[in-house]
This record gives structure tokens, C-alpha cells and sequence, in this order.
């Protein structure tokens, strides 16, 4: 194991790419682990497993503005850049890239990633309809900052992980996504930095969203439609006081509408518990 080193930090893409250029020079592999900081066990997991493969990591900081809507959290999203960067050092990283809104998006920014595929796929998108165009823009952008080879990605934002490995792939990136399981407490709730928000009753609540989808896989692993699964548990959870987006079974790789009896399905689910939205997905 890696000791722990006291991470840099850069507000400029010029001093991420001084730092890099200097890790390139002896001949280093690198690994980026995207976050909006808030950062919790699951995003110290991505740094262990990014440290596993490549010499160096950069951890990005940066809440963009872009991927929230208009009646979104985006001014209350939880923000400590000083615990994120002692705790990502502690992990292992060597760099933070921690830029202001002006370094990412300069006052003539006019491009935007525009995405179909995983993208279009009637699940977050349905719900926040220009949240992966803002994901995907500014994933382009650090993949090509940064120059990494690896990007560290944690599958409880499934949606996610699929729409930027297509968008490096379509766009010929020359980075390899990872995607690493989701991290869970001990009763099931995969880790968000969201889950800060959920009362002390509704923390206790909030673990049925996996139990339910858990309960939904054992099904189809049984023979049971999975539309007929997913119906089952998303009336379950609306009894338990969530306000249901969705439960739907899709192909794990393409998140289209499942058509064959024997091809690899994810579980997906997002729902309210009070103020807060949570997200969950299993494979089965």
C-alpha cells in the first residue's frame, strides 16, 4: 500500500498540466477520479482502485453549474474543499484540481456535449433533460485537461458511468473508464454525498430502495417478467412514503428496454424521500 502524501492543488488547467507533463516525463500512468467534492467512503474508494492501476491521481473538485437544473440544489449542494482535499491526501492522491466556474467555463463558453444513446434512455434523463449534456461537457473537459489515462467512475450513478465511457469512446478519447461498485453502509444505502440531506428517520427509511431492488432481482433470477418485478417494488416503495420516479429493468450495456429472455439486465430506481433524491441500481 501507497503511503499517504499531501496532494497538490491546481486552479488552472496550466498548473494540472505542469504537474502531469512532470509525471509524463518519468514515464508515470495517471488516473482521474471526477467528483463535486462532499466527498464520502465511495469516492476514497475510486482513488485506492485508481491507485491500483495507474503511479499518480488527480481528484477533480468542482460543482458544475451545468449538469443542475434550475430548480435544483445547486446553491445548497455541500461544499468543504479543506476536508475533501485532507481527505483524498489520506487516500493517496497527488493532485486536487479544484478550479473556479471562470477557469471551466470562460465568458465566451459556447460548447456543449449533446449525447443520445445511454443518454436517451428515459431514466435521469426523463426527469433532469439537460443533466448529461452538462455531465458530459464537463467530463470531456477534464479527460482532456488532464490528459489521464484511467477515469475513476463508481457505478451508483449508473446512467452516468454509461454516457461518459460511449462519449470517450465515440469521441476517441484516449482514456479508459473504470466503473467500481457501488459502496454501501452496512444496511444497504449506497453512499451520496445527498444522503447528508435525509432526516434521522428518513436515513432509517432510505435503505428499502436496495432491499426493494434486491427483492426485484431474486424475482426475475426466478422467472419472473421484469416489468412485472419492477411494477411490485416500485409499489412497495410508494407505500413506504417514497415518491417514485422509476423501477426499471434495462440491458446493463446499452440501457435500452430489455427484448431477449437471456441478456445481462440492471435494476435502476430513483426516488424521493422528503426533500431528498436518491438513486440506487443493482445488476441481477
Amino acid at each position: 500500500m501507497k503511503p499517504p502524501v499531501k496532494p497538490k492543488i491546481a486552479r488552472t488547467v496550466d498548473a494540472m498540466r505542469r504537474e502531469v507533463a512532470k509525471w509524463r516525463a518519468e514515464g508515470l500512468r495517471v488516473a482521474i477520479v471526477p467528483t463535486m467534492g462532499a466527498l464520502h467512503e465511495g469516492h476514497l474508494t475510486l482513488v485506492t482502485e485508481g491507485l491500483q492501476r495507474a503511479d499518480r491521481v488527480i481528484v477533480s473538485i468542482f460543482v458544475n453549474p451545468r449538469q443542475f437544473a434550475a430548480t435544483e440544489d445547486l446553491s445548497r449542494y455541500p461544499r468543504d474543499e479543506e476536508a475533501d482535499v485532507a481527505a483524498v491526501g489520506q487516500a493517496g492522491a497527488h493532485l486536487v484540481f479544484a478550479p473556479p466556474p471562470e477557469v471551466m467555463y470562460g465568458p465566451h463558453f459556447a460548447t456543449t456535449v449533446t449525447l443520445k444513446g445511454p443518454a436517451r434512455a428515459g431514466l435521469e434523463d426523463k426527469f433532469r433533460p439537460s443533466h448529461f449534456d452538462g455531465v458530459a461537457t464537463v467530463v470531456a473537459k477534464l479527460f482532456i485537461q488532464s490528459g489521464a489515462d484511467y477515469a475513476m467512475f463508481g457505478e451508483k450513478d449508473y446512467q452516468q458511468l454509461m454516457v461518459v465511457t460511449a462519449m470517450a469512446r465515440d469521441l476517441d478519447l484516449p482514456i479508459v473508464v473504470i466503473g467500481i461498485p457501488t459502496v454501501r453502509n452496512e444496511d444497504g444505502l449506497a453512499l451520496s454525498s445527498r444522503n447528508r440531506y435525509l432526516t434521522r428517520h428518513e436515513r432509517h427509511q432510505a435503505s428499502a430502495i436496495h432491499k426493494n431492488l434486491e427483492q426485484a432481482a431474486e424475482k426475475i433470477r426466478r422467472g419472473v417478467n421484469p416489468q412485472t418485478a419492477t411494477r411490485a417494488a416500485a409499489r412497495s416503495l410508494t407505500t413506504l412514503g417514497f415518491a417514485v420516479d422509476y423501477v426499471a429493468a434495462r440491458n446493463a450495456e446499452t440501457l435500452a428496454l430489455p427484448k431477449e429472455p437471456d441478456e445481462p439486465l440492471r435494476l435502476l430506481a430513483a426516488a424521493r424521500l422528503g426533500a431528498t433524491r436518491l438513486i440506487d441500481n443493482i445488476g441481477v
